[in-house]
C-alpha cells in the first residue's frame, strides 16, 4: 500500500520530469538558425516590419475600444432610448450630424470635436460630460483623441436609417393650411365646412339635409351638458328668429352647472374617481369634495396648468385656498386594500404606480 504523502511526492517527481522533457525538446526549434537575427539588408528589413506592427497596434479600433467605452459612459443620456441636446453616439450618421450644438465628432479634428471639449472639460463652452458618475480618464479622453485624429473611423450604419425626431409635428409651428376649393361653393358657412365638403367631394359623397332647429338643439344639449333640451327651452329657441340665436344656446349651455359634471366625469375617469375603497372590504370613501371641484374646475374654465398644479401639489402653493388643498384629493384616489392577507408595503406601491399611471 502507497501512502498518500509518498503518492503525492511521486506524482509530483513524474510532472516535473515529464514538463522537463518537453521543454528540452523545444530548445533546438527555439534555437533554430532559421530564427537567428538576419545580417545586412535583412536586418533593415526585420526592423522595419517591427515599426510597421507598431504602427497597427497604435491604431485605435472603433469596435473594441471605442464603442464599449461609449455604451459604458455615453449611451444612457445619448443612445437609443435618450437623446439629451439630440445628440445620438450609438450610430454612425446621428454622431457626426451632432446635437443642438453641432457636430460632436469632426474626423482628423480632435481639437474641434465636441465629444473632445465635453469629457476634456478644457473649454467652458461645453457642459462637462458625463453629468452623473466619474469623469473620463486621461487613458479614456486620450483614446476617443487619439481616435478622432487618426480619421474616426466607424463600420457604416446598417439596418434602416435613423429617424430624426427634430422633424416631428410637435415641435413645429403650426401653419395655417390653405383653404381646399370646392365645387358646392353655396354650402359651406366657414372655411372649416370647405374642408369637410372638399373630402366629401373626394368621396363621392353629397353633404346630408340640413337639421332642423328641433334636432339641433337636441344634439348641441347632449354634446355639451349630457342632457336633453327641456320643452320650455326647446320653445325659447324655436321663438327667436335672431341670427345669432345658435350662438346664444351655446353661450346658455356652457355657463350651466352641468357642463362640468358632463365634461369632467372623462377627467374623473382618469383619476380612478370612486365612492369607495375597492377590492375585496371596499369601505365607503368620503371624497365627492375632490369630486366637486373637479365640477367647479371645468365650470370656471381653469386653464390646464393650475388646473394640474393644483391637484399634484395644491397644499404646496403659497396661501393655498381650501379648494387648492381639496384639490390634492387626486392624490388619494387610487385603491385601497385591506385585506388580511396582503402585503402593505406591495399595495402601497401599487397605489403610487397606478397614480403615476
Amino acid at each position: 500500500m502507497i501512502h498518500k504523502k509518498s503518492w503525492h511526492r511521486r506524482s509530483l517527481w513524474v510532472g516535473v520530469t515529464v514538463l522537463g522533457t518537453i521543454a528540452l525538446g523545444w530548445l533546438p526549434a527555439l534555437a533554430s538558425p532559421d530564427d537567428a537575427p538576419a545580417q545586412g539588408g535583412d536586418v533593415a528589413k526585420d526592423d522595419s516590419a517591427k515599426v510597421d506592427d507598431a504602427k497597427d497596434d497604435s491604431k485605435v479600433d472603433y469596435a473594441k475600444q471605442v464603442q464599449p467605452l461609449l455604451a459604458k459612459r455615453c449611451y444612457e443620456c445619448h443612445g437609443p432610448k435618450k437623446q439629451k441636446g439630440a445628440l445620438r453616439l450609438d450610430v454612425r450618421s446621428a454622431a457626426m450630424r451632432g446635437g443642438e450644438l453641432g457636430p460632436a465628432i469632426v474626423p482628423d479634428k480632435s481639437g474641434e470635436s465636441l465629444m473632445i471639449k465635453a469629457v476634456s472639460g478644457e473649454s467652458d463652452d461645453v457642459e462637462k460630460m458625463p453629468q452623473d458618475g466619474d469623469p473620463l480618464t486621461a487613458e479614456e479622453v486620450k483614446l476617443l483623441r487619439d481616435w478622432i485624429d487618426q480619421g474616426a473611423a466607424w463600420p457604416e450604419d446598417s439596418g434602416q436609417p435613423i429617424k430624426d425626431n427634430r422633424d416631428h409635428w410637435a415641435f413645429k409651428a403650426p401653419q395655417r393650411p390653405d383653404v381646399p376649393k370646392v365645387k358646392n361653393e353655396a354650402w359651406p358657412r366657414g372655411d372649416i365646412d370647405r374642408f369637410i365638403l372638399a373630402r366629401l367631394e373626394k368621396e363621392g359623397l353629397t353633404p346630408s339635409p340640413e337639421a332642423d332647429k328641433a334636432m339641433l338643439l337636441r344634439r348641441l344639449s347632449l354634446d355639451l351638458i349630457g342632457l336633453p333640451p327641456t320643452i320650455a327651452e326647446l320653445d325659447t329657441f324655436l321663438a327667436d328668429s335672431s341670427a345669432d340665436a345658435y350662438e346664444k344656446q351655446v353661450e346658455r349651455l356652457l355657463r350651466s352647472p352641468h357642463y362640468g359634471e358632463r365634461w369632467g366625469r372623462h377627467w374623473l375617469d382618469a383619476a380612478r374617481y370612486a365612492d369607495s375603497d375597492g377590492f375585496e372590504k371596499d369601505k365607503s370613501r368620503l371624497i365627492w369634495f375632490y369630486r366637486d371641484w373637479v365640477i367647479g374646475a371645468f365650470n370656471r374654465d381653469l386653464p390646464y396648468d393650475q388646473f394640474v398644479i393644483e391637484q399634484l401639489a395644491g397644499d404646496q402653493l403659497p396661501n393655498a385656498t381650501q379648494d387648492q388643498i381639496v384639490a390634492t384629493g387626486f392624490l388619494r384616489n387610487s385603491m385601497i386594500n385591506e385585506e388580511g392577507g396582503i402585503d402593505p408595503e406591495q399595495f402601497r406601491m401599487e397605489a403610487m404606480f397606478d397614480r403615476m399611471d
